[in-house]
C-alpha cells in the first residue's frame, strides 16, 4: 500500500431533493481499471469519520464520501417520515451522477450497510462490489433495546444531550484514542440538530428489504465484523449472504477507521477487486 496521500478531499455540494448534499472526494488520475469507492457513513456521524480513509485509498482509486440528507453539512429532509435509508440511497447517487461516475463500488458503515445495499436495489447494474462493515440482522428483542438506547434526547439547560452522548463515546473509547478523536465523533453527531436521531430510526425500520439485498443480489460482498455492538447480529449475514463472505476483525472497534487505517486499507481494497459484477 503507497503512503497516504498529501491532499485533502475535496469537499463541495450538489443540488438534490432538500437543498444542498455535502460531500468530499479526492480523484484519482490514471486509474481506469479501478472502480470509484463511495463511502456510506453511520448515523449520526457524516462524511467526516471517512477523511483519512480516504487519503489512504485514493492511492488506489478515486473515493467519495457524502453527508446524507440532514447531516454534517447537508440539508435535512423536511420530516422524519422521509428520513429513509431509501432517501439516502438516492440522494447518494446524486452525488455520484453530479461527478459523473458510472459504475462504483460501495463502503458502508452500520447505517451505511444499509444504505449500500439500497443503493444496489435502486440501480444494481451500476455496482461492482458491496462492503459493509458491520451488517446488523437484529431480532425484534434487540431492535427494541437499540430504539430506545437512541431515542431522542430533548435539548435542555442541563446539556443532557450533549452529556449522555458525550459518555456513550467515552464508554466505547478503545485505546490510543485521543480527546481531539472523541470531540470530533461528539461534534458530527451534535452536527445533527434536532434530527440526529432520523437515521437511527431509518435503520430500525429497513428490516426485509436489507436482508432480501444480502440474500438475492448477486453482487461480491464483503461484511466486515468488529467488536462493536453490532458483532453478533452481523455474524448472522453468513447465514444467508448470497456470493458474500464474512471477515472477522475481534481486534478492531470504534475509531479503527483513523487507527488502523492502513491495515484496512490492505484488506479491503484487494477484495474488491474479485467482484464478478465488474
Amino acid at each position: 500500500m503507497s503512503k497516504f496521500t498529501h491532499n485533502r478531499p475535496i469537499r463541495s455540494y450538489v443540488q438534490s431533493e432538500f437543498g444542498q448534499l455535502h460531500f468530499r472526494y479526492i480523484a484519482s488520475v490514471g486509474l481506469a481499471n479501478k472502480l470509484p469507492l463511495v463511502c456510506l457513513h453511520q448515523s449520526p456521524k457524516s462524511s467526516l469519520e471517512f477523511e483519512v480513509f480516504i487519503k489512504c485509498a485514493s492511492a488506489n482509486r478515486t473515493v467519495v464520501a457524502g453527508d446524507y440528507p440532514g447531516y454534517g453539512m447537508s440539508d435535512p429532509p423536511n420530516s422524519e417520515s422521509e428520513a429513509t435509508i431509501q432517501t439516502y440511497a438516492r440522494n447518494t447517487w446524486n452525488i455520484v451522477d453530479a461527478l459523473r461516475l458510472e459504475k462504483v463500488d460501495l463502503l458502508g458503515h452500520h447505517t451505511g450497510s444499509k444504505v449500500a445495499t439500497e443503493m444496489t436495489l435502486q440501480h444494481p447494474e451500476r455496482v461492482g462490489s458491496i462492503a459493509m462493515i458491520s451488517a446488523s440482522l437484529l431480532t425484534d428483542e434487540e431492535t427494541q433495546k437499540f430504539r430506545t438506547m437512541f431515542s431522542p434526547i430533548p435539548l435542555d439547560e442541563d446539556l443532557t444531550r450533549i452529556k449522555v452522548t458525550w459518555e456513550r463515546i467515552m464508554e466505547r473509547r478503545q485505546p490510543g484514542v485521543s480527546l481531539q478523536w472523541l470531540d470530533r465523533s461528539l461534534h458530527q453527531s451534535m452536527m445533527g440538530g434536532e434530527a440526529y436521531e432520523w437515521g437511527h430510526k431509518a435503520a430500525f425500520d429497513y428490516v426485509e428489504p436489507f436482508k432480501r439485498a444480502l440474500s438475492e443480489l448477486p453482487h461480491r460482498k464483503i461484511v466486515l465484523n468488529l467488536a462493536d455492538d453490532l458483532q453478533i447480529s452481523t455474524r448472522r449475514a453468513k447465514e444467508i449472504m448470497r456470493n458474500g463472505e464474512l471477515i472477522e476483525l475481534p481486534n478492531w472497534s470504534y475509531g479503527f477507521l483513523d487507527h488502523h487505517t492502513e491495515e484496512f486499507c490492505e484488506i479491503l481494497l484487494p477484495k474488491l477487486d474479485y467482484s464478478t459484477n465488474r
